[in-house]
């Protein structure tokens, strides 16, 4: 297919906080140097944001580093954390740990809460402002490469295709867009990360990736209830102690809370619903009263990497390298990773203008190089026995372990030991016949609510007739396997309704709802025959945060 072509020095996929974050740098470079770079971003939602749902705390070391005049910039950083608990929850009573007890690593203090999506667009206000053509609602399909097997860009979806993938009157075809290097920040378990792992081998001498599912809802509360600046971490009910997860609680804004729940995917119960835990979470009494007189505002879900340094796949390939949460840069107890993916991107930057200065050699050699003598591989690097501790032991001796060397390594102790993980998320569930059916909160639509109401408040724009975006590598494979084997999780691991099991002919068949997807790329990572692969639908359709 003939296709228009666009070059640039540097093609950056994703604009997130690593993306943008590298983009400003390599402009910043240039600049200091009186030197020209094209830099381009490609964004496939809509909107920069659109696709970013995180209450998150933002650690700003990075952001000092790389915009020092953040504030006088006008940063939406405005929410200072000011009080930072961490709380064990039985079904009815709830007990804080003392703050004197959590390892330095673990505090919040000097961190803001903010609204990632609102972040990302005032970084990309500053790229821009810096010379950076960024382009939304442009979805990187496939990678590009030269003869020598290199990979020089993208080529970006199609668009206009009917449900069969034939043009439609509307047909557009996409764009190849070509670089020097390619810069992939398309998050955690992108697809185009995917490919260039299997292209490259890129996970040939790492532990197999580990991932979590996050979910957040923000709630406007009476404020009575609301205390600005306030941070609570939770442990322990509604799961057991054999399946990994938390809560949280960010006080932020006008009366609001976001609250969220983190499920670990290496749970093996295949009964286990993930969205009604975090419904159930909420009937707590200690939330039920926070949440009293309150009115849900939106909800969202993400996979979280969780594998930590024994996970990460090589960074560097021939032509480009995987940044932020592409690489899984995330600290697992803090559940914190914006700011790794900033810095990521920032030393990302460093090596590709070096680089361009020496001939555009193939591999950035100098960037895994300069992430391991950074902070991010300090922090990191304290954090990493946790997972395997949590996998292994359960969440209370894990939890025990894990802060007992976090403290150590605070005190300068390094253990000598890194324990990998040996088992990825999907191989980890127990057949039908070993589960159990647990027991969840029924829907009130007041303190809880079911998939479809929460769906609606993710402002979803997918075209109905367009291609199906989660492609099943075998066809019978979720009758012929997954139901008789594993009572189909599919349609309970997924938050957002899109997998179910329906009855056609007196057979019991799936059925595939596209159009609720809310990009959180569960089902890739946890269907237990890996015949799930999630690739970018249509550009800019999917979740519109923004409007929230």
């Amino acid at each position: 297919m003939e296709r228009d072509v666009m070059e640039y020095d540097v093609l950056i996929v994703g604009a997130g906080p690593a993306g943008l974050s590298a983009a400003i740098r390599l402009k910043q470079l240039a600049q200091a140097q009186g030197q020209e770079l094209s830099v381009c971003v490609l964004e496939k939602g809509a909107e920069v944001g659109s696709h970013i749902f995180s209450g998150a705390v933002l650690d700003p070391r990075a952001l000092q580093e790389l915009l020092p005049d953040w504030q006088a910039l006008g940063a939406p950083l405005d929410t200072p954390v000011a009080k930072d608990t961490f709380v064990v929850l039985g079904e009815e009573k709830h007990w804080a740990i003392p703050e004197w007890t959590m390892p330095p690593l673990m505090r919040n203090h000097g961190n803001y809460i903010v609204s990632l999506g609102e972040v990302c667009r005032w970084l990309a206000g500053q790229a821009e402002a810096l010379g950076v053509e960024i382009y939304t609602g442009f979805s990187a399909q496939t990678p590009s490469y030269d003869e020598t097997g290199r990979m020089v860009g993208v080529i970006t979806g199609d668009m206009g295709l009917d449900k069969q993938g034939e043009p439609t009157a509307n047909f557009t075809p996409g764009i190849e867009i070509r670089a020097k290097y390619t810069l992939v920040a398309e998050g955690t378990r992108g697809s185009l990360t995917k490919q260039l792992e299997a292209r490259y081998g890129l996970r040939t001498a790492a532990s197999p990736a580990k991932y979590g599912l996050g979910f957040k809802e923000i709630w406007r509360i009476q404020p009575e209830q609301h205390q600005q600046g306030l941070i609570e971490h939770t442990l322990g009910w509604p799961l057991d102690a054999n399946t990994g997860g938390g809560g949280f609680i960010y006080h932020h804004g006008e009366n609001l809370v976001s609250v969220g729940y983190v499920v670990h995917l290496d749970y093996s119960n295949p009964y286990l619903s993930l969205f009604d835990i975090f419904q159930t979470y909420k009937t707590h009494p200690k939330l039920k009263a926070l949440l009293a007189g309150g009115q849900r505002i939106s909800y969202g879900a993400r996979a979280i990497s969780e594998g930590g340094i024994q996970s990460l796949p090589e960074l560097a390939f021939p032509g480009g390298a995987l940044l932020g949460c592409s690489a899984g840069l995330v600290n697992v107890p803090k559940i914190k990773g914006s700011h790794y993916a900033m810095k990521s991107g920032m030393l990302a930057a460093e090596s590709v203008f070096e680089a361009i200065q020496q001939g555009a050699p193939e591999i950035l050699a100098s960037y895994p190089q300069k992430l391991r003598a950074s902070w991010i591989w300090q922090d990191l690097s304290a954090v990493r026995n946790v997972k395997p501790y949590l996998s292994r032991w359960g969440t209370w001796v894990g939890t025990v372990l894990g802060g007992a060397e976090m403290w150590l390594s605070g005190l300068g102790i390094t253990l000598p030991w890194t324990l990998k993980h040996t088992v990825a998320d999907h191989a980890t569930l127990d057949e039908a016949k070993n589960g159990r059916q647990p027991e969840y909160a029924k829907p009130d639509g007041v303190l809880t609510f079911d998939k479809l109401s929460s769906v609606n408040l993710c402002n979803i724009g997918h075209d109905d007739q367009q291609p199906c975006h989660l492609k099943l590598t075998v066809q019978d494979i979720p009758e012929r396997v997954n139901l008789p084997r594993y009572a189909g999780p599919e349609q309970r691991y997924c938050p957002a309704g899109v997998y179910e099991f329906i009855e056609q002919q007196g057979q019991q068949v799936l059925q595939i709802n596209a159009q609720n997807c809310i990009h959180c790329k569960t089902c890739d990572i946890k269907d237990p025959t890996q015949n799930i692969n999630w690739v970018p639908p249509e550009g800019g359709s999917g979740p519109n945060y923004v409007a929230q």
